[in-house]
Order: C-alpha cells, then sequence, then structure tokens
C-alpha cells in the first residue's frame, strides 16, 4: 500500500511561515473539501454536515462551479465558507507563475458571477470576495504565492490529508489518518470528488460522529480567521 504523510511537515510550516495549515486557540475542527461542486457527491456532503450542524470550507474548481452554479450557490446558502482552487485545478510547480495567477482570478471571477452576493466572504474591498486559496496538490511556487498574497489572498495548505482521493487506501486507513493526526484547530483536508467518493461516503459520517462525541465543533474557516 502506498504511503501518505497524513501530517504537514512541521519543516515545511517553519519554512512557509505565512500559510495556514492550522487554526490556533480553539476548540473546533476545520473541515475543508477541495476539487468540487459536482452533483455525484457535493450534494451527499451538505446533506451529511447539515445532519451534524456542522459547517466546512469548500475549495471549489472555477470550472466546476462554471458547470454546476446550483451546487455551488446551495454551499453559500448553507452558510459555509467558499475558497478558491484555481479554474483548472493546475499543479503550481509546472505552470508559469503569470498563468497560475490568471487562473486563479478566473476562478474568482467565475464564483463571482454564481453568487448573489459577491462580498459575501469579506468586506475589505482591498480583498478578493473568496480569499481563501488552496494549492491543488498544495503546490504552489514562492513566486505565485507572494504574487497572490500580495492580491489579499491567504493561502491555506492543511494540518492533516485524510488520503481519501487514493484509491490504493481503505475507507479504514484513511479514518485513521484522520483521527491518529488531528487535534483541536486542525484542518482536515477531504475530497467531494468522484475518485474519493467510496472513502469518502464510508469516512465523513464516522469522523463528523467521533468528534461530535468528543465536543468538538465543525466550523468553517470564515468563522476563525
Amino acid at each position: 500500500m502506498k504511503y501518505i504523510r497524513a501530517k504537514y511537515p512541521l519543516i515545511l510550516k517553519m519554512l512557509y511561515p505565512g500559510r495556514i495549515s492550522k487554526v490556533k486557540h480553539t476548540n473546533a475542527i476545520y473541515l475543508t473539501f477541495d476539487d468540487g461542486p459536482i452533483p455525484e457527491v457535493t450534494p451527499w456532503v451538505l446533506d451529511t454536515l447539515a445532519k451534524y450542524d456542522a459547517k466546512a470550507t469548500f475549495f471549489c474548481i472555477g470550472e466546476n462551479v462554471k458547470n454546476h452554479p446550483e451546487i455551488f450557490q446551495r454551499i453559500q446558502e448553507e452558510d459555509h465558507c467558499i475558497g478558491n482552487h484555481t479554474y483548472n485545478h493546475f499543479n503550481g510547480w509546472k505552470t508559469p507563475t503569470s498563468t497560475y495567477i490568471e487562473n486563479t482570478f478566473l476562478a474568482e471571477e467565475t464564483m463571482k458571477d454564481h453568487t448573489s452576493n459577491p462580498d459575501s466572504e469579506d468586506n475589505q474591498k482591498d480583498k478578493p470576495s473568496f480569499r481563501f486559496f488552496r494549492p491543488p496538490y498544495g503546490k504552489i511556487k514562492n513566486s505565485q504565492a507572494k504574487a497572490l498574497k500580495k492580491q489579499g489572498y491567504e493561502i491555506v495548505i492543511w494540518d492533516v490529508i485524510s488520503g481519501d482521493y487514493n484509491p490504493e487506501f481503505s475507507a479504514e486507513s484513511c479514518f485513521k489518518n484522520v483521527i491518529d493526526n488531528t487535534v483541536p484547530g486542525s484542518t482536515i483536508v477531504l475530497h467531494d470528488s468522484i475518485k474519493a467518493m467510496k472513502n469518502l461516503k464510508i469516512i465523513l459520517p464516522q469522523i463528523l460522529e467521533h468528534y461530535k462525541e468528543k465536543g468538538f465543533e465543525f466550523r468553517s474557516l470564515k468563522d476563525a480567521l
């Protein structure tokens, strides 16, 4: 079975201190979902979160927002947080900086086109409407990060990654990744995507139930940062 580093390495946190991986001084867990919205998975995720009165952050791909605007609007209507995940899920390490920034801006504009209140995420005019940004694959050049931060984006990596997208991982191992590494304030990466669906549909209710029993709340990043 392929090994995955579930915990974001401390050395990277030290090298890149301006990137958010964990929320300090909180008794909450921050679930995040990458790669949606898509009709096969995202509505189920929203239904499941609602059962536990849980809020989360969805890092959306611009192209998916364009193709499924009604799901994107539902995420907002249910008071979850929206983040930018580029328009085409670009790997920053393999993409010229100018192209990467343009693709991020395209995602931003697409999301603004499909929301009734484009300033709902942040009312400050010097910041983008959807100010949280997660680089696909966690791969972003320093030049890209610097340019995005200059534009007002806050770059969110993660504290714990479940591995739900990996076909070589069982749902049991993904759940273990989460519970073995999560602490108060952790941001946990899950995926509302086709390739993660099999594992996600098993582990998301387990995660919600596990931490609810421990007395944790499930909040979105906009409630904390």
